[in-house]
Parts: structure tokens; C-alpha cells; sequence
């Protein structure tokens, strides 16, 4: 485990998920703030990949995120 934030964690939509409620604590403490070289998310970023601002750090879409 990581022993620093994600570099992308202050403007990645999944700080502001978390900070409205929408998103649970354990993506926050298990890829953001933990292994965030594992985050798919991180992955597309630094590949400069586009990806939707709700998919979520493993990859997969939730659609509830879409339009909070």
C-alpha cells in the first residue's frame, strides 16, 4: 500500500462522490488514498485516455453516478 495520495485524487470525480455521500469510504481508503497504482482510473489518466467520470477506480460503470 501506498503511503501517499493518488496525484489525481484532488480533481478526480471520486473525491467529489465521496464528499457528496454518493461514493463509499472504501474506494476512497482502498485505491485513493491505498493502492491507487492498481486504479484503472489512474491507469487511463496517465495514459491520457478519456474514461467517464463514473467509472469507478476498478473499471466498472455505475450509471447512478452519471448525473449526481
Amino acid at each position: 500500500m501506498s503511503n501517499k495520495q493518488c496525484k489525481w485524487y484532488p480533481v478526480c470525480p471520486m473525491k467529489s462522490y465521496y464528499e457528496k455521500g454518493k461514493l463509499e469510504k472504501k474506494w476512497i481508503d482502498q485505491y485513493c488514498k491505498g493502492s491507487w497504482e492498481n486504479c484503472i482510473r489512474y491507469k487511463m489518466e496517465e495514459n491520457w485516455e478519456p474514461h467517464p467520470d463514473w467509472m469507478l477506480p476498478d473499471g466498472t460503470i455505475d450509471e447512478t453516478l452519471r448525473y449526481t
